[in-house]
């Protein structure tokens, strides 16, 4: 008789954009969107590498681990936020999807703040 050792993980994902909350058991180690949509859940995500913030997350419970992205600073990490398309499971874990732009701004938005720009296609300059 052999018995499974797997460890699971319970990963809920408060989806803010649909209005829904959804629940799987995912595998130690695997990638979260990867396994949800192999469950046929679609997820927001955009580069799959953790360099933009389409896929942005809050953790509002457990830990991931995020270290193949680079999307996100040290410091946003350390407030919580996390990317869906790198994250795996290592730990029973409750998200919250977020707007790109909202998380956008808070990493960057005190840096672009008082940068002047105007309208228009900046390749016609």
């Amino acid at each position: 008789m052999v018995l499974d050792m797997t460890i699971i993980h319970k990963v809920t994902i408060h989806y803010r954009q649909a209005n829904k909350t959804i629940s799987l058991d995912v595998p130690d180690g695997e990638n979260i969107l990867q396994y949800f949509e192999s469950s046929d859940i679609k997820l927001p995500y955009l580069c799959r590498n953790g360099c933009c913030t389409v896929c942005a997350v809050r953790i509002l419970s457990g830990k991931l681990d995020q270290s193949d992205g680079i999307g996100l600073s040290r410091n946003m990490q350390k407030k919580g936020y996390g990317l869906l398309c790198i994250a795996k499971a290592i730990d029973s874990v409750e998200l919250e999807t977020q707007d790109e732009d909202e998380v956008y701004q808070i990493q960057f938005g005190k840096y672009l703040g008082d940068i002047k720009n105007e309208p228009g296609n900046p390749f016609d300059i």
